[in-house]
Formats: structure tokens, sequence, C-alpha cells
């Protein structure tokens, strides 16, 4: 099953993670775990030198899969999935590779988390790809992990203040000026482009990459971690559970069937 979700090639010795669930590459837990897996595999070996994630088809991911939100009865349920999932969005976000997003269509909620933990973000240049948030508009707030991570991607807190609160969906050329992605790229251009940039940061002699992304990171992994042992952040995990927020996400699964 995890196979399927998660489709894995080597290409350059660069693993080309390719998520592939559904319509739209919603995340749930068996793709996480693999993640988790590959990130690990780069990081305990020399090969493979870095890593791509990308999407199949017109999504490279709509964020978190809602029947799995949707199916928590019960806080406890709530918490140990996002136990789960914060170290693995932090073993990503610390990952000691170069990792690069190749985004090749809509990207948004926790697939723009994803994409944001990435060193640096690729879009296809296409007028009806949308990149943004939604989490404040359904009533979920973030998680620790997931709130350092975005916040490492802006420059400002003016830029964060503006994504996350107003949850605007912007256009490909938008999500550059906010800072969402770095770069667009013609679609026969799109993983190839992000091979490059792969190959460019950690094909120097002695990798220096590697110690200058971890000295770069450190701080915000190392917050992210105290918060997580010394914060009450299950308390906000209480919304999964009000009715109007469980309404918004029956409401947003319904208009993505």
């Amino acid at each position: 099953m995890t196979e399927q979700l998660l489709q894995e090639t080597t290409e350059d010795d660069i693993r080309i993670v390719t998520l592939n669930h559904g319509k739209t590459n919603s995340l749930n837990r068996d793709m996480l775990r693999r993640l988790g897996e590959i990130v690990a595999e780069a990081d305990e070996n020399p090969s493979p030198k870095g890593i791509v994630l990308t999407g199949e088809g017109r999504f490279f991911s709509s964020g978190f899969d809602l029947p799995m939100f949707l199916g928590f009865s019960e806080l406890r349920e709530a918490v140990e999935f996002f136990e789960f999932e914060e170290q693995v969005l932090t073993s990503l976000f610390a990952c000691r590779k170069p990792v690069v997003a190749a985004l090749n269509g809509h990207t948004a909620a926790g697939g723009l988390i994803l994409a944001m933990a990435a060193d640096y973000r690729i879009i296809k240049e296409h007028p009806k790809i949308k990149v943004g948030m939604s989490e404040n508009k359904i009533g979920l707030p973030l998680s620790v992990a997931q709130h350092e991570v975005m916040r490492f991607g802006f420059d400002s807190n003016h830029r964060f203040r503006d994504v996350m609160f107003f949850s605007d969906m912007v256009d490909v050329f938008g999500a550059r000026e906010k800072g969402l992605v770095d770069e667009l790229a013609a679609e026969d251009m799109l993983m190839e482009r992000a091979r490059q940039v792969v190959s460019l940061w950690i094909d120097n002699p002695g990798r220096p990459f590697m110690r200058m992304k971890q000295m770069l990171r450190a701080d915000t992994v190392q917050r992210i971690r105290r918060k997580l042992a010394e914060e009450n952040w299950q308390a906000e995990l209480k919304n999964f559970f009000r009715d109007e927020v469980r309404q918004t996400l029956e409401f947003v699964q319904a208009s993505m069937k």
C-alpha cells in the first residue's frame, strides 16, 4: 500500500519521491511513515545525494487526508497522530541532504507545509495552478513544527501574517512574489531543474552544504523540540472535535470529490 502512495525512483543518485494518493495526493500516515524512512536513509548513508519531492497529476498535495482527520473519535487519537507527524516533519526539515520540492500542481494546506520544509521550491509555470494555506479559514491552528517550518520559510513576519491569516489561494506568480516558491519552470524542465539544484548544492568537495544547512536550521529544530517537550500543544487539537470545524472539514471533503 505504501509503495502505491509514494512512487520512488532514483535518477543521478537523487531520490525522486512522487506523492500519489487519490485525486489530490492528500497526506496520510502511511505516506508520512515512508517519507520519514526515506529521510533517515538519506541522512545515514552517502547515497542518495538528495531528495526531490513532487506529485502525480494536477496536484502536488491538497494537504492532510480529511477522512483521516474526521475519523478521529477522541483527543488521544489526534494527539498520537500529530506526535508522529511532528517527528516526520521535523526530520524532513532537518534532513542533512538537499531537499527540493518540484511543485507540479495545486499546493495547499499541509501540502504547502511539506513543501516549505524543503530547502528550495520550484513550481511549474501554469496559469491555473493555485498555492496557499487554508487552516485559518477551516478552524485549525498550526502545530508546533508546522508553525516553525512555515515561519522559517518567510523573510518577514508580515509575509507570514498575510499568507497565514488571509488564507488566500494565489497563482504561481503570486506564490513567487509572496515567497512561497523560489522559481518557476516550464513543465518539461521542472524535474530537470530540481535535480540540477540538488547536484549544484551537494556536488562539491567535502559536501560543505551539509554543515551549512545544519547550522542554518539548528535553532529552529531545537525550538521545535523544546516546544513539543515543554508546551501543552495537545490542547489545541480539541478544535478537531468542535462541531463547526467538523462541518467545515466535511464541506471541504465533499467539494473535492
